[in-house]
């Protein structure tokens, strides 16, 4: 799916679905680039995009003169991830088994994943019980680490945020200790992709209107009780999310 952010960017109304192409690869972004013309793309001036790497490697074939951003929400989500996996780990190792009904970490995964501010004095005192274990140390450091990426998102002006975070980076791309596996695995995540995580700070840009548009295009599948004929459903994903429904009531 490609969204055009111009719209919104210029305050001209909302982002808007330029074209949807079959899989998810390389290939099909860098295509579709490669047969629009040479003054399209150099209008391009933001990618926004997840962590998948072929997007990336379209992006600096096709508009290398783009900057590329990774959005807030798939920073935090990878950070997320892991913190799920290392929870899991220590889980195994402490009582040999997956999680249970009763058991501590598994009682606080979901309180872990929220935000610092917003759990409640209670699941506070809590998390806090369990995280103190001394045999959920790794859980503790990595959940800590979490937090703070979320903060360096939650200054409120974004030189701050951007200094923030590339601390925080480099931080854990320098070395963990030993026993933290899945943060040494963030922190080189992170280092590797660094430029487009701080691009956010300058830019502003966001995947948050394109997972708008997905939301309704599912709500559009659901409607229709889904499409058997790919080029269909592509057309009227365009009518619909467009910009085109206001062209064709005017005929």
């Amino acid at each position: 799916m490609i969204v055009d952010l111009t719209p919104q960017v210029d305050g001209a109304g909302p982002a808007r679905l330029l074209d949807m192409v079959p899989g998810r690869s390389a290939d099909a972004f860098g295509d579709w680039l490669a047969v629009r013309s040479q003054r399209f793309r150099d209008t391009v001036k933001t990618v926004t995009m997840d962590g998948y790497s072929g997007y990336a490697k379209a992006a600096s074939e096709q508009v290398g003169k783009a900057r590329q951003v990774m959005d807030p929400f798939h920073v935090v989500h990878l950070a997320a991830g892991k913190l799920d996996l290392c929870r899991q780990r220590i889980q195994n190792e402490t009582l040999g088994h997956r999680g249970r009904s009763g058991d501590p970490l598994y009682g606080i995964r979901r309180t872990m994943l929220t935000r610092r501010s917003l759990v409640t004095p209670k699941r506070a005192e809590r998390l806090d019980e369990v995280l103190t274990a001394e045999e959920h140390v790794a859980v503790a450091v990595t959940w800590d680490f979490y937090q703070e990426i979320i903060a360096a998102y939650d200054e409120q002006r974004p030189r701050d945020g951007k200094k923030r975070m590339f601390k925080l980076i480099k931080r854990i791309q320098s070395g963990v200790p030993r026993g933290l596996n899945e943060l040494a695995t963030l922190g080189r995540t992170l280092w590797r992709k660094r430029a487009a995580i701080l691009a956010y700070f300058d830019t502003g840009a966001s995947n948050g209107p394109v997972e708008a548009i997905n939301g309704r295009l599912a709500h559009l599948r659901g409607i229709a009780l889904g499409f058997r004929n790919l080029d269909h459903y592509i057309l009227r994903s365009l009518i619909h999310s467009g910009g085109l429904r206001g062209a064709i009531n005017a005929l």
